[in-house]
């Protein structure tokens, strides 16, 4: 008799702080210093923060990925387990140095500087059959930062497909803004979880809506990220748009990261499309009431006060 999965939501993703500076960011060279309104060492990672946001609103969250043994993983690994994120499968690697962000943070606007450190080390082998067949759910973000990931991902997922596992992609940005590689991914994902530029860049198009239009066609269920113009979703042929949720916007780190949580909260709720995207998208606007990617992440009780 087959046991029930320990685990609703397996990320497999990168491991990386975010040192946030906000204010006059905007550097100068020639050896000018600038003073900056606020510093913060936060929980970074798209991947993590999805794995903490969908952690606070009760899903049961396993994470592998790869750290160092270093001042940056000890504090990842630390904020993971106080959010209730299972760690127990993470590789720490002796003399590996852990990622880190860096993030120039302007209002509703930002700039990042990435030091991939072990960020790309993790490869589909390290991902065993026996760790997805404790879940239900695979969910892969930062498609394009995962280099040792992107090889052998088209057959983790066809593995976890075939166990049993629904799959879901958010590939995050392209910093070599080729976006290729994905297109042998989309036959083994059962929502994909762009914003409207990632969609425009995947589909090669011009518009939203032809961009939507060609990625609609190639998987089960698509939900855009829209801002603060919301979010518009289409599954087995039926499109909804939902409207976002007004807020003091403080800083929007983490925003596309806490709706994939919220979007796949819903959808394992057994949830609908309108309704799991009028959850995203209320996770992804209350996320940035506070710095950081997972201070503002909302509870169930947070949930349901604006359902």
């Amino acid at each position: 008799m087959d046991l029930a999965p320990s685990f609703d939501l397996l990320i497999p993703g990168e491991i990386n702080p975010d040192l946030i500076l906000t204010g006059n960011v905007e550097p100068e060279f020639g050896q000018v210093e600038k003073l900056v309104q606020s510093a913060a060492l936060t929980v970074g990672s798209s991947s993590v923060i999805t794995a903490c946001g969908a952690a606070r609103l009760g899903l049961r969250v396993a994470f592998i990925g790869k750290c160092g043994d270093d001042v940056f993983g000890r504090f990842m690994l630390a904020e993971m387990q106080k959010r209730g994120v299972n760690v127990e499968n993470v590789i720490i690697v002796p003399g590996g140095q852990t990622g880190l962000t860096l993030v120039l943070n302007r209002g509703n606007d930002r700039a990042m500087l990435t030091h991939l450190g072990l960020i790309s080390a993790l490869s589909a082998e390290d991902i065993p059959d026996a760790l997805l067949r404790q879940t239900r759910h695979l969910h892969i973000a930062s498609y394009f930062l995962q280099e040792s990931l992107q090889p052998g991902l088209p057959r983790l997922l066809a593995r976890a497909r075939a166990l049993g596992l629904t799959t879901s992609l958010d590939t995050n940005y392209d910093p070599t803004e080729q976006w290729r590689g994905f297109d042998a991914l989309l036959p083994h994902v059962n929502i994909l979880l762009p914003n409207e530029a990632e969609a425009k860049s995947l589909s090669r198009a011009d518009t939203f809506q032809e961009a939507a239009q060609r990625l609609s066609s190639q998987v089960e269920t698509l939900a855009v990220k829209l801002g603060a113009e919301g979010a518009w979703g289409s599954h087995n042929g039926q499109q909804v748009r939902v409207a976002s949720l007004p807020v003091r916007v403080v800083d929007t780190v983490g925003a596309g990261d806490s709706f994939n949580a919220g979007f796949l909260y819903a959808s394992l709720s057994g949830w609908g499309l309108e309704k799991s995207l009028r959850v995203a998208s209320i996770c992804g606007a209350l996320s940035t009431r506070q710095p950081g990617g997972i201070a503002g992440q909302p509870s169930p009780a947070d949930l349901s006060a604006y359902l």
